[in-house]
């Protein structure tokens, strides 16, 4: 401790963060028995005025209790980093992109809504709109914990602004999401595991479009993972950056690894592949978004890709810790 401050900083913010959980819920189990006991001598006594308080008290402490019950399912092991999340269009051409770009905006405003810092690493526009690919890093506490089940196929259903006889059309794209590795933990990777190429990066034009080589794409020949970067001007910054989210990418990989060598739940390995999609965002003939592991629903389209996806989030990290994902359908208000 004394000889590594890094260390032992990290080690005090584990402790204060162990015990303020501790301490939360001893106090809730002390004011749950104190409440219980009251209500029974308020009720015994006929005193309406104190069982009206000790019921207003005890719907507080439910909502505390939930509170915690939510915390301790940011509880694995990088739950507490940031992330990278990444969006790629499904086959589809135009309409694809056009909805890879509307997911990447949900998540951009989900990060802001929550005080979260949102950082963009690589941007592939589309031929005529959206995205082909897009990266972005997103810092903030539980990043990753978050939106960790996001990775998967995401489907659109609607009319298509993009096709002059305003046919219906249905689009995928896939979120992969994985946490950012901190220093002190180690990934090993040989040069001769990697190919290494460069481009010049591709933009909406201006002073954003370098007229080098600066962009670099990394592959790690073992697992097939890609990366890239085209952030900044500098190549080297650039080769940095992807050497980062490398190590990220491989560390969530083990991750996964370790988690389905233990048995979990299926959803800890989404299977990225169309036809596997975790979401259907139908905005014709209705309006609904549901979620196919859990059954969450929601009616309103535009607050969700607004970036209001928390009762998304929640039922499906609740569904991760048990045994599987809930059958019957729940509302996400």
């Amino acid at each position: 401790m004394w000889r590594d401050s890094r260390a032992a900083q990290k080690v005090m913010r584990a402790r204060t963060h162990l015990e303020r959980t501790v301490t939360a819920y001893e106090a809730l189990e002390r004011e749950l028995e104190d409440n219980v006991e009251l209500l029974k001598l308020g009720e015994a006594e006929g005193d309406k005025a104190v069982v009206a308080e000790t019921e207003t008290a005890l719907v507080e402490l439910k909502a505390r209790a939930t509170k915690l019950e939510l915390e301790s399912l940011l509880s694995g092991e990088a739950d507490a980093n940031d992330c990278f999340l990444e969006v790629h269009a499904g086959a589809g051409g135009t309409e694809s992109q056009d909805w890879a770009e509307m997911l990447m905006r949900m998540y951009v405003r989900w990060a802001e809504s929550h005080g979260d810092e949102v950082e963009w690493l690589e941007e592939s526009p589309g031929e005529e709109a959206g995205l082909k690919s897009a990266t972005i890093k997103i810092v903030g506490p539980n990043a990753y914990g978050w939106l960790k089940t996001e990775s998967g196929v995401h489907r659109l259903v609607r009319i298509s602004p993009f096709d002059a006889a305003s046919r219906r059309h249905t689009s995928f794209a896939s979120i992969w999401v994985y946490p950012v590795v901190e220093d002190d933990i180690q990934v090993e990777i040989n040069e001769k595991d990697l190919r290494v190429d460069t481009y010049r990066s591709s933009g909406a034009g201006g002073q954003h479009v370098n007229k080098t080589d600066s962009a670099v794409r990394l592959t790690h020949l073992p697992t097939g993972i890609v990366v890239q970067c085209q952030n900044d001007r500098s190549q080297h910054r650039n080769r940095a950056a992807a050497m980062a989210m490398l190590k990220a990418r491989l560390y969530e990989f083990e991750l996964r690894k370790r988690e389905t060598e233990a048995q979990a739940v299926r959803e800890a390995k989404p299977e990225i592949g169309w036809g596997h999609q975790i979401r259907s965002y139908v905005l014709h003939p209705y309006q609904m978004v549901k979620d196919v592991r859990t059954g969450v629903e929601k009616s309103a389209v535009q607050a969700v890709l607004d970036g209001e996806i928390d009762g998304f989030l929640k039922a499906a990290l609740a569904a991760r810790i048990e045994s599987g994902p809930s059958r019957g359908g729940k509302a996400a208000d």
